[in-house]
């Protein structure tokens, strides 16, 4: 190993926002240690891949990439499965990536120092695996930031693991039960992300609606946003991710409404709207409370903008509830909305169920419906035709003259863009003024600021 190389480590980050955080905490403790991180993995000793395990595509690309990395490595490197993969899928992990030295679960992320140092020390020939069997303080985060820069924004973790028992889903078992971080922990997280001068803090979680549950708390995503609003005067914008049926609180709205800092942004995830299915998936069933509830917080939150995400194929939909879901998506009319293919996933309470609808089928229906909101998401895009919105800038193209970024209406990757005819400043909020409206994104010209 040349000395160079000593004490540097390269890592990937795979899956989601949530592992994203994982990640940037995991480099947090291997930077304070005097770890340095490098842009090619050909100049680490550590190679570290922070993978997903949710699904089956998704274990597929973890392997892929560890073997991709596996089949580079030279003998003084140590390559690290991490992450959500190892908890549960360790042995494919084992079985698929030869060269493999060490594997730490996603509970355990905290603990990579020691996985480091034992992957030196390891001359056994085999894998050095962190699995500890023994009660851990999942709280204990060794000081590391639990949240993630992305340009002007940051995801901000609240919470992890999960304690709902959803048929289709890994996650608890994978997560393990929901552990709530204490509020004071959230809340000095986000003060150094005002300090670092971020716009936006998105909070994640599992289901950022059940947090505090496990602190004996009461509406406590509500009470978490009281304080942090008092705490970062300074951020213009809070959104929220990943919130449960039936738990969006009706203080939740008014808070929403009444704080122009809390976007009026809604995420969430119903995954079905046939009784049936969400009965056979362990998710609420009562579409016409959850009818109701969407048109109330319409009703109270002037151009709130709604998300949801979908499965379909799961084991039991026939053509009858496809269509329940196609009449439901369009008379709703969701602002954003995603589908996904029914993965079967062995472990899971859906498991016995099988996977009877064909892959071609569900193809055909994931088709049907983007198609569908395709036209809904234009017709909510054109409403804002002739308004000025704020924009946190993302990126610039200097030929074009062009800028790209978010409205309040846009979660970061997973929503729409706006469209900026000149150039405005990376990371900052322009005023824009939208002329034309696309399938998912909005167009519009800056507004010089000394004339708005």
């Amino acid at each position: 190993m040349t000395k160079r190389a000593k004490g540097t480590y390269h890592l990937v980050s795979l899956g989601c926002a949530k592992n994203l955080v994982d990640s940037d905490s995991m480099a947090q403790l291997m930077n304070r240690q005097g770890l340095i991180p490098t842009a090619s993995p050909g100049d680490a000793e550590f190679l570290i891949v922070n993978t997903c395990g949710f699904l089956t595509a998704a274990r597929e690309e973890a392997i892929a990439v560890l073997t991709d990395l596996a089949s580079e490595k030279l003998p003084w490197q140590k390559l690290i499965a991490a992450g959500c993969m190892p908890e549960r899928h360790h042995q494919d992990i084992i079985n698929s990536v030869p060269g493999l030295d060490g594997m730490l679960g996603t509970q355990r992320w905290m603990d990579i120092l020691d996985v480091l140092q034992e992957t030196r020390l390891n001359r056994q020939g085999l894998p050095y695996q962190h699995f500890p069997q023994s009660a851990v303080d999942a709280r204990n985060e060794k000081g590391a930031h639990r949240a993630a820069v992305q340009g002007g924004s940051a995801y901000l973790k609240i919470a992890d693991g999960c304690r709902r028992t959803c048929a289709y889903c890994l996650i608890p078992l994978i997560k393990g039960d929901l552990v709530s971080r204490p509020m004071e922990k959230i809340i000095e997280d986000a003060k150094a992300l005002q300090g670092h001068g971020v716009k936006e803090i998105i909070l994640i979680a599992q289901d950022t609606t059940d947090y505090g549950h496990d602190l004996g708390m009461r509406d406590g995503l509500t009470r978490l946003l009281e304080t942090l609003l008092k705490s970062v005067p300074d951020v213009p914008w809070i959104r929220l991710m990943y919130t449960f049926p039936g738990y969006v609180s009706e203080s939740l709205i008014q808070l929403m409404n009444s704080e122009p800092q809390i976007l009026p942004y809604l995420d969430i995830p119903l995954q079905h709207a046939d009784p049936n299915i969400l009965k056979s998936m362990r998710r609420p069933s009562d579409i016409q409370s959850v009818r109701e509830s969407l048109a109330q917080i319409r009703s109270l939150i002037e151009d709130v903008t709604l998300r949801t995400t979908l499965i379909v194929g799961y084991p039991g939909e026939d053509q009858q509830s496809f269509q329940k879901l196609l009449e439901f998506i369009q008379s709703v009319r969701f602002d954003h909305l995603g589908t996904f293919p029914y993965s079967f996933e062995p472990g899971t309470p859906a498991e016995p169920l099988g996977d009877p609808v064909p892959e071609h089928i569900k193809t055909e229906r994931v088709e049907h419906i983007m198609q569908t909101q395709a036209e809904i998401s234009l017709e909510r895009n054109q409403r804002f035709i002739g308004r000025v919105l704020d924009v946190l800038v993302e990126g610039v193209d200097d030929e074009n003259q062009i800028s790209i970024g978010r409205s309040y209406r846009d979660a970061p990757e997973i929503d729409g863009l706006v469209l900026i005819e000149g150039l405005a400043p990376v990371g900052e909020m322009v005023p824009v003024r939208i002329n034309s409206a696309i399938t998912h994104d909005l167009v519009g010209t800056l507004i010089d600021h000394h004339l708005s």
